[in-house]
């Protein structure tokens, strides 16, 4: 029988769901007996409870359980006869007046849209590439050798200076009285290397080990204690030890600490060199395909399904309280979060997504077997034993399915770079590095 199924907006629709009561009560005795053959009750033995006494008891709930069932069935089965993609949950409401011999319900529900992408030759996207270069190189030497530095006490003489590693009594007070952690003894930091405010550090530079300064510090408006943001302190900063780093040489020493088997400098700069073009490549690639979505959601024409949009809501606001909750906020899961706060981001989430799902569908850009491997094989590359990785992987649905939805998106890159109109870019080294991935 043809579903007749009403629009009452432009991604709304409704659909009169009908159920015979005596399908329904059937199912509903049939349920009690064998819920009574496990029923224990007092007087009785196990699986002899009347038939009576376990509707009276359980009757309601098992009626309402048979309701649901079968209005579940009824709605899906009439949703695939009207070939209807439906979006979220239906609402389904049970009717006043109904058929004799019939219970009516109204389901209320939301369908995907049509969506429509224009002429991608119209888009145009800026395509990034970057190069790696001796100076990235030499910067990257340069972190690994502050990594593995060590310190010695500097003359009594010589005053502290930027990459010193300092020993301090402090004390900060504001209005005249100290504050919860503005006071430490035999506290550590590198000078220099942006480990405390600005003016703690200028007031300790140049200083002797035993000689003490006092200091105003303003604190920043963002500053993350809240009891001192956007207040003036006055300190006093006692140095009691300095000490200078010293720097491990570039030599087969080094070399050979850092894992390269044969010792060499050279070959310590061509691992390295490796590694980054490794991880440049995932940025660039990050960052062309942050343009590439940008120009395909403005090409494209849809209605966003409110129940879609609600169910990102969610896992958002989820989200944000499981961060919360890692952080060691307390009550982080009760703590209100307004929807609001995330509905653009949400609203632009599922738009995305269903005209990423369109475009995969119409030009087949699903993740194929061997670019699913590919794709592993070369995250695994950097790890010691690549194998046990690529195992991991595949090892588990959920992590090879998030793997797949990575092909997916890099197959949308390469198809939308390939209509659109592309600028190239070559992007410094360091300005990539500092910026987020996508």
């Amino acid at each position: 029988m043809a579903v007749n199924v009403e629009t009452l907006d432009k991604l709304e629709r409704k659909i009169v769901l009908t159920l015979p009561v005596a399908t329904i009560q059937s199912e509903v005795d049939a349920r009690l007996k064998r819920l009574a053959r496990t029923t224990r009750m007092d007087g009785f033995r196990p699986g002899k409870v009347p038939l009576s006494v376990v509707a009276q008891r359980h009757g309601y709930a098992v009626q309402y359980e048979v309701l649901n069932d079968k209005v579940g069935e009824a709605f899906a089965t009439a949703a695939n006869e009207a070939q209807l993609r439906v979006a979220g949950q239906p609402k389904i409401t049970e009717k006043e007046e109904s058929p004799e011999g019939q219970l009516a319900f109204d389901a209320v529900f939301e369908v995907f849209p049509d969506v429509k992408i224009a002429d991608l030759s119209d888009a145009e996207v800026e395509r990034v590439s970057a190069d790696v270069g001796d100076e990235a190189i030499d910067k990257t030497i340069d972190i690994l050798r502050k990594q593995r530095r060590t310190f010695s006490q500097r003359p009594q003489e010589e005053g502290a200076q930027d990459g010193d590693r300092v020993t301090v009594d402090f004390e900060g007070k504001i209005d005249g009285e100290t504050f919860q952690g503005g006071k430490a003894e035999a506290f550590q930091f590198l000078v220099g290397e942006g480990q405390m405010l600005k003016e703690f550090e200028d007031a300790v530079r140049g200083l002797k080990a035993g000689e003490s300064k006092t200091f105003p510090l303003a604190f920043p408006e963002d500053y993350h204690g809240k009891d001192v943001a956007g207040k003036q302190a006055d300190f006093l900063v006692t140095l009691k030890k300095v000490e200078a780093a010293h720097l491990p040489e570039v030599d087969g020493e080094l070399a050979r600490s850092l894992g390269i088997e044969d010792g060499t400098v050279e070959a310590l700069r061509a691992d390295i060199k490796k590694n980054l073009e490794r991880e440049v490549k995932f940025r660039v690639l990050a960052r062309n395909k942050q343009a590439v979505m940008e120009a395909l959601v403005s090409k494209a024409e849809l209605d966003i399904p409110k129940a879609s949009v609600q169910s990102e809501l969610e896992r958002m606001v989820e989200g944000a309280r499981a961060d919360l909750k890692q952080r060691g906020i307390k009550d982080a899961d009760k703590a209100p979060i307004p929807d609001e706060v995330f509905r653009p981001q949400a609203e632009r989430r599922v738009r995305l997504g269903l005209v990423v799902a369109e475009l995969v569908r119409a030009n087949d850009l699903h993740a194929k077997p061997e670019q699913v491997k590919a794709h592993i094989d070369e995250m695994s590359a950097s790890y010691e034993r690549p194998e046990d990785v690529v195992r991991w992987y595949y090892g588990d649905k959920n992590r090879l399915a998030e793997v797949e939805a990575v092909v997916v998106e890099n197959n949308v890159t390469d198809f939308v770079l390939g209509k659109a109109k592309v600028t190239d870019k070559s992007v410094a080294f360091d300005e990539l590095m500092a910026q987020q991935q996508g």
